[in-house]
């Protein structure tokens, strides 16, 4: 007897084996497009499960492959006859009969269809899938349209419609239904976001917007729909009005101030320093000293205050002032320790670059150097500002110590590079050009890319001016008018840069010289001589290896300082076009692509 049932189940289970090879090897020959293959193996398995929808399905598909209509009509009324109330095989049959050229058959067939929709979630979706798949997109909306009603939801096919409707080209339609299915399924906003994101442009940003407006009016108690206003505001760079809509929502949710934090570090990433200081600014004075964000709310403050005063360089005393009076209220309020030390740090930058008080800078930084629980590399980063104050100051060995002590504590990594190129230009500025130009050259493969693209300016600046005279005196005399510049002795730069006019006008520095005075007049913020220096190299001196350098400091001062896009446009294109081979040309080509409003 047990004998009987092993020989049962190997039967069994052989054709259950078999099944699947047919089925499979059928599945092989429709995809390969042998359809006459595929047909009979379709028709055999229909036959088997007795009608399966997807043996059907493929079975008819294979014969209408193959143009045999009478055929593929035979089967569809036949399986009308079993299953009457099946409004997909009237589509089946309208899709026949198109295929035949007979249209307005094919379209009573599909009106037949819809007329049957049932209350049915599950017919309904194969009903709209399979009109999706003959790309009937208006009778797939239909169908779904006519669903809804029956259901008596409206959200329960508007992500489907959204599709239909952005295959079809209709946007407003699109974003309705796009948003309508958030009503449901919040949780799809980030999908969505990515959607807009790809689908939609600068214009129709406008049109989800506007629409927007409407869905918070409709959906008051639906937070997702002010949270994607939120998101446009973002996306259109209208920061003023993101803020709003976050602070809104802080208050309404009774939320710890997350929401307005992430959005103030944005708008300070964008350059809208006023929006990122009102939203600090909220935190600090709404949530109060318990609140997770408010520490960093008081340092981000400040960095925005920073940037906003130094970065367009058109400050007053009386900015500097202002913001020197923070930073001391800051570090009154937190003391002087290793959680306030990057405040210290751009505390003592202040003062140094800005504020003209190199000792004071020096004296902040030489007590920090001190304190317990710093970090070492953050000690690192702390001599190389040292260094960099001392020799503004003309103390030139005592930075080339600290740049020393750097590089040997941190052989490996961007710190010790940068520490080593301090004392490369060190080396330069004492015109010491040989040692100078080695270490330039093996900081051409430096980590940073920034060191390595100085590193290889330096050299070839080197290369191409050391030996056209029988004296290095006038690369001297200009490297003397560098450091003065850094030094921030413009006047004095001045005086070596029209010495080496005087005394040796046929040296190929010219072009360096009129770069180097363009740099000069910047820092100064007299921009209009900026210009006319910048402008001699790049239509003068073409061949030279200052153009490129002119051409994107140029754009800079446009499109930073002066607010001339079109201008800066203009000057990024020329430079990734024409100068290819600069290291610049990859920076200029992402900053033209951004003037011009497209995506990154």
């Amino acid at each position: 007897m047990k004998l009987k049932y092993i020989f049962l189940f190997i039967f069994f289970t052989m054709g259950l084996i078999t099944f699947g090879q047919e089925s499979k090897l059928a599945n092989q020959y429709f995809q390969t497009g042998e359809y006459e293959k595929a047909a009979l193996l379709y028709k055999n398995l229909y036959d088997k499960t007795n009608q399966n929808d997807y043996y059907f399905n493929r079975y008819l598909e294979s014969i209408l492959a193959l143009e045999k209509y009478s055929d593929a009509e035979k089967l569809v009324l036949q399986e009308m006859k079993r299953r009457p109330d099946d409004s997909q095989l009237y589509i089946h049959y309208g899709n026949i009969f198109e295929k035949r050229g007979e249209h307005v058959k094919a379209e009573q067939q599909y009106r037949t269809a819809i007329k049957k929709i049932s209350a049915d979630i599950g017919t309904i979706s194969r009903m709209g899938n399979l009109f999706l798949t003959l790309a009937k997109y208006d009778l797939a909306i239909e169908v779904y349209e006519a669903g809804s009603k029956k259901l008596n939801d409206r959200q329960i096919f508007s992500y489907n419609l959204a599709d239909l409707y952005r295959r079809k080209g209709d946007t407003p339609k699109m974003i309705e239904y796009y948003l309508e299915s958030l009503v449901a399924s919040p949780n799809r906003v980030n999908s969505l976001q990515s959607l807009f994101q790809r689908y939609l442009s600068k214009e129709e940003f406008e049109i989800l917007q506007m629409q927007l407006f409407d869905f918070t009016q409709s959906y008051p108690n639906e937070i997702v729909f002010s949270e994607m206003l939120q998101w446009v505001f973002v996306n259109n760079k209208e920061y003023g009005r993101a803020m709003r809509q976050a602070r809104a929502l802080d208050m309404r949710l009774e939320e710890n101030g997350n929401r307005v934090y992430d959005l103030a570090n944005i708008a300070q990433r964008d350059g809208d320093f006023d929006e990122a200081i009102k939203g600090y600014e909220y935190i600090i004075e709404n949530k109060g000293s318990n609140s997770p964000y408010y520490i960093n709310s008081k340092l981000e403050l400040l960095g925005s205050k920073r940037k906003k005063i130094t970065e367009d360089a058109n400050y007053s005393t009386e900015d500097l002032m202002a913001l020197k009076n923070e930073y001391r209220s800051f570090i009154d309020e937190f003391g002087k320790n290793s959680r306030t030390v990057f405040i210290l740090i751009e505390y003592a930058k202040l003062h140094a670059l800005y504020l003209d008080d190199i000792d004071k800078a020096i004296d902040i930084l030489e007590e920090m150097k001190n304190y317990a629980g710093i970090r070492p590399d953050i000690i690192a980063s702390i001599k190389i500002d040292l260094g960099d104050y001392y020799l503004i100051k003309d103390d030139v060995w005592e930075a080339s110590l600290l740049f020393s002590q750097v590089d040997k504590d941190f052989k490996e990594g961007i710190l010790g590079e940068r520490a080593r190129y301090r004392n490369a230009m060190l080396s330069y500025y004492n015109g010491d050009f040989e040692w100078a130009q080695k270490q330039f050259d093996i900081l051409k493969a430096a980590t940073s890319k920034l060191i390595s693209n100085d590193a290889i300016d330096m050299s070839v600046f080197i290369i191409d001016n050391l030996g056209l005279d029988t004296t290095d005196i006038p690369m001297k005399l200009y490297a003397k008018a560098e450091l003065l510049l850094y030094q921030n002795k413009y006047d004095e730069a001045f005086i070596y840069l029209d010495q080496i006019i005087k005394d040796y006008e046929e040296h190929g520095l010219l072009d360096d010289i009129l770069y180097l005075k363009a740099r000069i007049y910047s820092k100064r913020k007299k921009y209009d001589d900026a210009i006319y220096f910048y402008t001699q190299v790049i239509e003068n001196h073409k061949e030279e290896i200052r153009c490129d350098n002119s051409l994107i400091e140029l754009a800079e001062l446009y499109h930073y300082q002066l607010d001339q896009p079109e201008k800066a446009q203009e000057l990024y294109e020329i430079l990734f076009m024409e100068f290819s081979n600069s290291t610049f040309a990859v920076e200029a080509r992402k900053r033209y692509r951004l003037l011009r409003g497209d995506e990154l």
